[in-house]
């Protein structure tokens, strides 16, 4: 008889980790840890370019990816950007003074 109840019975519970998962990570973990001198020499060898090219796509499984957001108003708390255009240090000068009024 088919469960058409929606509820789940049996299997993992909501958040524990696949076993074969968790050894994957961990020995993808021991070899890298190993093999930390040559992947440096390695990163050595490559060109400036390449090298934060590798940095950057291996830090991917390391630093956890931000999920983009967006920004959105209404007209009530519409946003309104400030634009400073500074050229002298008497326009910094102004403009530090015009802030503080303000604020």
């Amino acid at each position: 008889m088919a469960n058409n109840t929606g509820q789940k019975f049996g299997g993992r519970t909501k958040g524990v980790t696949n076993k074969d998962t968790a050894e994957i990570r961990n020995s993808f973990q021991y070899l890298i840890e190993n093999n930390l001198e040559q992947l440096e020499s390695d990163l050595k060898e490559l060109k400036p370019f390449e090298r934060i090219k590798v940095i950057l796509e291996l830090s991917k499984f390391v630093l956890p990816t931000l999920k983009a957001t967006e920004l959105s108003t209404t007209t009530e708390n519409a946003f309104i950007p400030i634009v400073v255009n500074i050229t002298t240090p008497e326009d910094v000068k102004r403009m530090i003074n015009e802030f503080n009024d303000q604020y």
